[in-house]
């Protein structure tokens, strides 16, 4: 029999995640309140449609194929789809207005995401916003499993762009924070010899952020300092520097947030003698997913704020 769409079901697709999540047949059975001979003949009937086994059976539970995978996969991203749909039609008859779910790295959150968040609600008051701030690594990979409508994030090498809707770069621009008290503070700027004298709060080696910091005093001939503390959550990097003379370079966007607004207990900014700028993150979204109207717009409007001239 040749396989077309007609033939597996969301039942089946359904079933392939369970077994996938919980290893046994048993237990997937149990998840989709099906009896076990039900489940059973549902997945010998899958494995005759597709002509060949899609689970390996062991002694302690069962894995998937390489056909296993690639059903199992694409079922994901169907399911996820068929699932926003129905919560979209839910939402509708509740009388809100559909699901947006945005990711970003934290300077496109706090530059474009809730300006154009703030700017739909406007009109949408019971639109239903999700915003996860990640690394561009999970970002694009949220992309790719459809837990995201839209994402502000580089894109990782290991990622086929030619699935990729890329659109509008923009460049972080880093200074550093530190307590009010601070004895650099009182300075416009700093050089990086006198920033590298004190301990550092930073993200982690492996991000653009540590990673254009370094090369800026590499380049200058700069020793990096020698006590540093690796962190990529905001609030710990703030409780830090509040309580210490620790220094933490941060993106001018997110700094001003912070400054601007005393949210972080009198800290202030301060410039760094050689300008440190970030690689490009972009507005990314997935060929092949459709997403909700809500979304759309809320991705017209981060669009359309990234366009802005640069201040």
């Amino acid at each position: 029999m040749a396989l077309t769409t007609r033939n597996l079901q969301l039942k089946d697709f359904r079933l392939m995640q369970s077994i996938h999540e919980t290893g046994q047949l048993g237990l997937a059975a149990d998840q989709l309140a099906l009896s076990q001979p039900a489940a059973s003949r549902m997945l010998a009937n899958i494995e005759r449609l597709v002509g060949g086994q899609v689970f390996v059976r062991h002694p302690k539970g069962m894995t998937p194929t390489p056909v296993g995978e690639a059903l199992i996969r694409n079922g994901h991203n169907l399911l996820n789809g068929f699932d926003q749909t129905l919560r979209e039609i839910r939402s509708v008859s509740e009388g809100l207005t559909g699901t947006a779910r945005v990711g970003s790295v934290t300077d496109g959150a706090v530059a474009f995401v809730v300006p154009a968040i703030q700017e739909l609600k406007k009109s949408a008051i019971g639109a239903d916003i999700h915003v996860d701030v990640a690394p561009s690594d999970d970002l694009v990979e949220g992309l790719f499993r459809g837990e995201h409508d839209f994402v502000l994030s580089r894109i990782p090498p290991e990622y086929d762009k030619r699935q990729l809707e890329v659109q509008r770069g923009r460049n972080e621009d880093i200074c550093f924070l530190m307590r009010k008290d601070h004895p650099l503070a009182s300075h416009g700027n700093a050089t990086l010899s006198s920033l590298a004298d004190f301990e550092w709060v930073i993200q982690a080696p492996h991000t653009p952020l540590r990673q254009a910091v370094e090369a800026v005093f590499v380049f200058e001939g700069v020793s990096l300092p020698a006590e540093i503390v690796n962190t990529t959550s905001l609030l710990v990097m703030i409780a830090y520097l509040v309580s210490s003379n620790a220094v933490a370079p941060i993106p001018r966007q997110v700094t001003r947030l912070l400054v601007a607004n005393n949210l972080a207990g009198g800290l202030v900014m301060v410039d760094p003698s050689e300008k440190i700028i970030v690689s490009p993150y972009f507005l990314i979204s997935h060929k092949n997913t459709i997403i909700s109207a809500i979304a759309m717009r809320l991705r017209e409007l981060v669009f359309n704020a990234m366009n802005q001239p640069t201040v």
